[in-house]
């Protein structure tokens, strides 16, 4: 069984798609169709643009979901899916390539997230860390020890957990993980605390677009990140995607479930190969591709 998975912030690369729309009828059309729907030409900063201006909450993540869900109908007949996920904003990509969304409300959807994300980062200053080398536990015992916004946001693989939280948090949190002999203890280069707390208001500003906006039942199951478990019923993936914004992406259970549910293969679609690497720690022996084009 194929499982088609699609990354999320931090893969985007200046360059990104520019084959697919100079190579491809479909994705040229859909690009600009895309530059018309967010009222300014994402396109030329894909394509042309500076890192610092791809880095823009606003700009990065339409960016990603265009070039995911763009590369993903360029090669539907060759990679249809029978199970679908992404890592954070890629699961509203995986949503769009399993058909419980179209690429138009997906992209409104996706926009509005990221303005309300880039929002709520201005508003608190906050930021994330990657602790490598221990035990999920221990780190959760580091966070709960902390008198301070401070939670656990990506389980990406085995000894590798995003923490998220205020900056004075994360310091602490950092030192107490490289006490306990955590390998690395690295804040990261993001605009504030994702999958945190403190993304409640941009939680509470996303809800009403979600559910309002029109989801359909997919053509596979999609694994959601809130559980890690597959879901086919549009409201119970609404539901989920409402409280993804304040809850942990939960990446290697995603992993674990959907090689136990028959998984033999795994295709990456979009920038960069991170999520194939993760998964490759989670089994050593699973078979990943990543493409990043034609």
């Amino acid at each position: 069984m194929k499982a088609c998975v699609f990354p999320g912030q931090g893969a985007q690369f200046v360059g990104m798609g520019k084959d697919l729309y100079e190579n491809v009828p479909l994705a040229k059309e859909l690009f600009e169709k895309a530059n018309d729907i967010l009222g300014f030409r994402i396109t030329d900063i894909m394509f042309d643009g500076t890192e610092e201006e791809l880095k823009q909450t606003k700009v990065t993540q339409p960016a990603i979901f265009l070039h995911s869900v763009i590369l993903a109908k360029a090669l539907w007949d060759e990679f249809k899916p029978d199970m679908t996920a992404g890592h954070s904003l890629g699961e509203f990509s995986a949503l769009v390539a399993a058909g419980a969304l179209s690429f138009e409300d997906g992209l409104v959807l996706v926009s509005k997230r990221a303005y309300a994300m880039q929002k709520a980062c201005e508003s608190n200053p906050s930021s994330m860390a990657a602790i490598l080398g221990l035990e999920d536990d221990v780190v959760e015992d580091i966070c709960l020890s902390i008198d301070g916004v401070v939670v656990a946001a990506n389980y990406n693989c085995p000894g590798q957990l995003v923490i998220s939280g205020s900056d004075e948090a994360i310091d602490e949190a950092c030192a107490k993980a490289a006490e306990a002999g955590a390998r690395r203890a690295m804040k990261l280069n993001v605009g504030g605390a994702f999958h945190s707390p403190l993304m409640e208001p941009a939680r509470v500003e996303l809800e009403q677009a979600i559910a309002e906006a029109p989801f359909m039942k997919p053509v596979c199951p999609v694994y959601q990140n809130v559980d890690a478990k597959p879901y086919m019923d549009p409201e119970k993936i609404k539901e989920n995607l409402i409280a993804q914004l304040t809850a942990p992406v939960r990446w290697t259970q995603i992993v674990k479930n959907m090689l136990n549910d028959g998984a033999d293969s795994f295709v990456e679609l979009g920038p960069g190969s991170v999520l194939s690497g993760l998964i490759k720690k989670v089994d050593r022996q699973a078979a990943t591709e990543a493409k990043q084009s034609l």
